[in-house]
């Protein structure tokens, strides 16, 4: 136990022979964990006089903050678009099973469904922390209605919504409540959008750009009324285009106010993303770089027609598409797949590609005390190894999954 002159009676956890992922870089130290957060040795040692109650050898692995997927809509079967009577049961199955792809955060998304469904989901999904009963739930992420019929991609263009009443008013109309709500997907071009994104910032919720025909000046409209993400970039907006870059042209605008970081989505499954794409991406913008899954209820399950939201999906292979389209409807990727695809296409360092998926979707969602490994934070953690093959992970220091021998 702890030295009498310790703070705290709770066991601490001595994490040894890690390679820490710290500062952007591994670095080769001890990481000590009590209570659930990443305590300073220096303060433990000679303000508490305290020690180890226990030690875990990571024999050399690298030790990386656990993931954050923000665009996840579902997986194992479960549909978070699904109005089902225990849509709580359907989330706590995902959070469990995400734990082995390192998975310690997630958003639940929801795709344009109509107002029945936003009114019956919302209020059973509640914001928790994670544990060894599964990943904790940051928010909800609410891509739609409010988005571009023409970049509908493979939401229902019956249930799409336009502002007509002006503003939040249009929001609540459509689902219910905020409460609970960490991020809304909307299309800046829409009239009235800029009221709803100023209003949404201020309410604290993310609001992220996809779906969308906007032009440049209206995304950079969008985020100096403080919009701070772009949904899975490329895909449902505007290609690249030189003299009007439309959304894409965010990453390299000289209108994004000072000391503010617009972050972008891309799903890295080989698929939704050229890596070519990705290459030009990350070059041109480093640090607003996050990974999401984009994975639907298909993930984990073998080839064959679901669901996601009202539309039916067949699944190709590793492709997901609107049944008797080549629409491509998310993906059917794991997160740790999607970080390891990342460094391969990229040739992204390891510490660039672990980042990807922890420090820049906690950034994103103001979450200072995730996505690092600094004194004070969660101690949730991955351990990997050097080809960022998954073999552990842990909440608040605890392990909750372990790779089989």
């Amino acid at each position: 136990m702890p030295s009498n002159k310790s703070v705290s009676d709770a066991p601490i956890t001595q994490f040894v022979n890690c390679r820490i992922l710290r500062g952007s870089r591994l670095q080769r130290e001890d990481l000590w964990v009590r209570s659930g957060s990443i305590l300073d040795p220096e303060k433990l040692f000679f303000d508490e006089q305290g020690y180890a109650d226990d030690r875990v050898d990571c024999e050399g692995s690298i030790m990386a903050p656990g993931f954050i997927d923000v665009q996840i809509n579902g997986g194992y079967g479960v549909d978070f678009s699904e109005a089902s009577e225990d849509v709580s049961a359907g989330v706590s199955l995902v959070s469990k099973k995400i734990l082995q792809h390192g998975v310690t955060s997630f958003c639940p998304t929801l795709v344009t469904s109509p107002a029945a469904v936003y009114h019956k989901v919302l209020p059973q999904v509640k914001v928790h922390d994670g544990g060894a009963h599964g990943a904790g739930v940051l928010g909800l992420h609410l891509e739609g209605p409010f988005i571009s019929a023409e970049k509908k991609g493979a939401h229902p263009e019956r249930f799409l919504r336009t502002f007509q009443a002006g503003g939040i008013d249009d929001l609540m109309a459509a689902y219910g409540s905020l409460d609970n709500v960490a991020m809304v997907t909307l299309a800046p071009e829409l009239a009235g959008s800029q009221s709803v994104v100023r209003e949404l910032c201020r309410r604290g919720v993310t609001v992220s750009l996809g779906h969308s025909v906007a032009n440049l000046s209206q995304a950079e409209e969008a985020v100096d009324q403080g919009a701070s993400f772009i949904t899975h970039l490329f895909n449902a907006m505007l290609p690249f285009h030189h003299r009007d870059p439309g959304i894409v042209g965010l990453l390299t605008s000289d209108r994004v106010p000072s000391g503010r970081t617009v972050f972008y989505g891309m799903i890295a499954d080989g698929i939704h993303t050229n890596p070519a794409a990705l290459r030009i991406a990350h070059r041109a913008h480093p640090e607003g770089l996050v990974l999401v899954t984009d994975a639907i209820m298909a993930m984990g399950l073998p080839p064959g027609r679901r669901t996601l939201g009202q539309q039916v999906i067949e699944i190709q292979g590793l492709h997901a598409y609107v049944a008797g389209t080549k629409t491509l409807s998310g993906s059917i990727a794991t997160m740790d797949t999607c970080v390891r695809h990342f460094k391969h296409a990229t040739g992204c360092s390891v510490e660039e590609a672990l980042e990807a998926a922890s420090l820049h979707p906690a950034q994103l969602l103001r979450l200072h005390h995730k996505g690092n490994l600094d004194y004070g934070s969660d101690a949730d953690l991955v351990l990997l190894d050097d080809d960022l093959n998954l073999k552990a992970t842990f909440i608040s220091g605890e392990e909750v999954w372990k790779k089989a021998p």
